[in-house]
């Protein structure tokens, strides 16, 4: 999912309307409005993973929705837009939104809490991909990251995960999901607390690094993506 500044700099050419700073801008208004305490009032029973890929141009948005206690599949729904923004550190929710909006929008069900690959407020701008989308349709979501952006794990939590420190501010926590294995990085997205989301991705755990929803979500983009990649070759 890299990007190089060449890239960047044509993207930014063809675009005159876009700038970082404006880019800036709304990540500094959207971070306003993430609400970082629970704001669902009954057990959750549908849980869903978000994830995108990329080829040749294209994105591809999957979202799966399983039942929360025996993470059997309930609904999945992938879509293929064009990539029309670059990969830009800290910016990379721009890239992911539209993919990600148009799978989720497919769905018929809804989901009580959605596991977002990718960073919630753990993030220099303290809008990750997760509160970005969280925000933007009004959901409850969970950042679920394969590696830390910012700040530092500290001492304190427990077994099963430590937290994470940015700013003097705990933002997230590393969180061990498999023996032996390296911990996944959670931060809160929207409308849901550290506490619960923590919860909620060791519950989703099934002997796997990467959570239930998000591994299926993960691996439904990964194979839709291969196909086109088999039909251009």
């Amino acid at each position: 999912m890299g990007g190089s500044l060449v890239e960047v700099k044509g993207f930014l050419s063809q675009n005159t309307k876009f700038s970082i700073e404006k880019a800036r801008r709304i990540q500094e208004s959207l971070s306003r409005r993430v609400i970082v305490k629970d704001c669902f009032y009954k057990p959750v029973e549908l849980i869903a993973g978000v994830d995108v890929a990329y080829a040749h141009g294209y994105s591809f948005g999957a979202a799966v929705v399983l039942e929360y206690g025996s993470m059997k599949p309930v609904e999945s729904s992938i879509a293929r837009v064009e990539t029309r923004f670059p990969y830009i550190p800290t910016l990379l929710s721009f890239r992911e939104i539209p993919p990600a909006v148009s799978a989720i929008r497919k769905l018929t069900v809804k989901p009580d809490v959605f596991l977002i690959d990718g960073q919630g407020i753990a993030h220099p701008y303290r809008l990750g991909f997760a509160s970005h989308l969280g925000v933007t349709l009004d959901i409850v979501t969970v950042g679920v990251a394969k590696s830390l952006l910012c700040g530092d794990v500290g001492e304190g939590g427990c077994e099963l995960w430590k937290p994470i420190i940015f700013n003097g501010e705990v933002v997230g926590g590393a969180v061990f999901t498999k023996l032996g294995a390296k911990p996944i990085y959670v931060s809160v997205g929207h409308k849901i607390s550290l506490e619960t989301a923590i919860k909620i991705v060791l519950d989703c755990s099934r002997g796997h690094r990467i959570p239930e929803p998000l591994r299926v979500a993960h691996i439904l983009a990964e194979k839709t993506k291969r196909g086109m990649v088999s039909e251009i070759r």
